[in-house]
């Protein structure tokens, strides 16, 4: 397998990776259970087995990602053979000491084979360049190859928001220190 660099996004990229698949196929889902009782409000989720394989798109359209771009934001690109195959768009902007990861895209024909994974590296490595201590990563609760990913490489779940994405999917975070 060709090796797999990551380096900044320049803006040539921008028409590769906003093309590529952003969708993805899932079996699972992190379903939301809310208890409301007098004093007390309970949260659970649990991981569900859908009867069938599910196509999921992507929370956010391309040109709205394309329209993301010139803002003050880190973009990481993953390339195989000087050809982009993946990106990742990070934020660290929202609370202090904290970076936030709200796009990975990895094209379709080769995930599962550790791009992702090595995106999520070298956003923490980034982090700890900029002396960022928390790394927090963003994703749907249908996304399970993510939550898998995250899980894999030491990252906890530590929050939701019902109200996060414009097609209202439910937002899951996971994070680990940069460190």
């Amino acid at each position: 397998m060709p090796e797999i660099e990551i380096r900044p996004t320049v803006a040539a990229d921008l028409p590769v990776l906003l093309h590529l698949e952003h969708s993805y196929t899932t079996q699972y889902v992190w379903q939301m259970e809310r208890l409301i009782e007098e004093g007390q409000i309970s949260i659970g989720f649990r991981e569900v087995r859908l009867p069938r394989s599910v196509r999921v798109e992507y929370p956010r359209a391309a040109e709205l990602t394309q329209q993301l771009w010139p803002q003050k934001q880190t973009w990481l690109t993953a390339t195989m053979e000087s050809v982009p195959v993946g990106y990742m768009r990070l934020e660290d902007q929202f609370s202090a000491s904290t970076v936030w990861i709200t796009d990975v895209v990895v094209k379709e024909k080769v995930r599962r084979k550790g791009i992702a994974s090595a995106l999520l590296l070298a956003a923490q490595h980034w982090a700890v360049q900029r002396n960022l201590r928390r790394v927090v990563l963003a994703m749907q609760s249908k996304n399970h190859p993510a939550i898998q990913m995250a899980n894999k490489l030491g990252y906890e779940f530590c929050g939701f928001n019902d109200h996060y994405y414009a097609n209202q999917d439910i937002a899951l975070f996971f994070a680990r220190y940069a460190r």
